[in-house]
């Protein structure tokens, strides 16, 4: 069995990136989510994600285009500062946000690898926290981050409003 290429994103990925964001957004709406309906995450998002080397996509065996799209950062959350709630650890962790897959791609675990790759980065740094967060109402992710060993910690705050934030010891 071929295995998907897990890669950093590059600027020839943006227009794909956005059209996967494009699609997440409309299920989203579709699901009756609040969630990236605001214009969230914008082509600025994504290309300030690549310069800052957050940017990785997941190809499928044999294909370049990607069929999924996060953000993974280790240099902090602002947000995750202000928790309404307690996190399990309190040193360095990993975060991932914008995460996202095509259409053609949904129902194949491809979060829940990205996530499985996130992982294996940290680690590879030393990092031993995995944290995350998601609107109430994203039930895809919820699930995504229930099956991944994901435990709620309590609520983070954006401008865009109040997300369900939680942590995964790696």
């Amino acid at each position: 069995m071929e295995h998907s290429l897990f890669r950093s994103a590059t600027p020839a990925d943006i227009p794909r990136i956005l059209q996967i964001i494009r699609q997440a957004q409309r299920r989203m709406a579709a699901a009756g989510s609040l969630q990236w309906q605001d214009g969230y995450p914008a082509p600025e998002d994504i290309a300030a994600d690549l310069a800052r080397g957050y940017g990785y996509v997941i190809c499928p065996a044999g294909k370049q285009e990607a069929a999924a799209y996060g953000a993974i950062v280790f240099d902090g959350e602002p947000a995750y500062e202000a928790l309404e709630g307690r996190w399990l650890t309190n040193g360095p962790y990993v975060a991932v946000h914008r995460l996202a897959a095509a259409d053609e791609a949904l129902g194949q675990g491809i979060g829940t690898e990205f996530l499985e790759h996130a992982g294996r980065l940290a680690r590879e740094r030393g990092i031993a926290a995995f944290r995350i967060d998601t609107n109430f109402d994203n039930r895809r992710m919820l699930r995504i981050l229930a099956k991944s060993g994901f435990i709620y910690c309590g609520k983070v705050f954006y401008r865009s409003g109040e997300r369900e934030a939680f942590e995964k010891i790696l």
